[in-house]
């Protein structure tokens, strides 16, 4: 069953569902498409340099990402994404638990100078 959508998306959460975690100074994220269309535009655009230049102003390091197709979906790794991590880290989200937030907010399609192909 496929959940309505704007047509056409503005945002990532347009497409997908997202939620986000951590390891030390390491964050995941992981973004799922609500249906197989969604997915194959995600696949297509939503690579690690975009999801990279959205996130450059955090400070973050390499990006890198799992697919998942038969879940429609993604693992993002994001390397030095939390500052040091919850022991060593000044800022609120010290956990990445609200990075997947963020990333919903990623303008839909990426920008062009964000848009490459894996």
């Amino acid at each position: 069953m496929s959940l309505p959508r704007p047509t056409p998306p503005r945002a990532l959460r347009d497409l997908a569902h997202a939620r986000s975690g951590d390891k030390g100074n390491r964050a995941n994220v992981g973004v799922l498409a609500f249906d197989a269309e969604g997915y194959e535009l995600l696949r297509a655009h939503l690579t690690p340099e975009a999801l990279a230049s959205f996130l450059k102003p955090l400070g973050i390091g390499e990006v890198r990402r799992y697919d998942l197709p038969h879940l429609h979906g993604f693992n993002f790794v994001i390397e030095s994404g939390l500052s040091g991590g919850a022991g060593g880290s000044l800022r609120l989200d010290t956990q990445g638990k609200a990075l997947a937030e963020t990333v919903l907010n990623l303008p839909w399609p990426p920008p062009e100078s964000a848009r490459f192909k894996s």
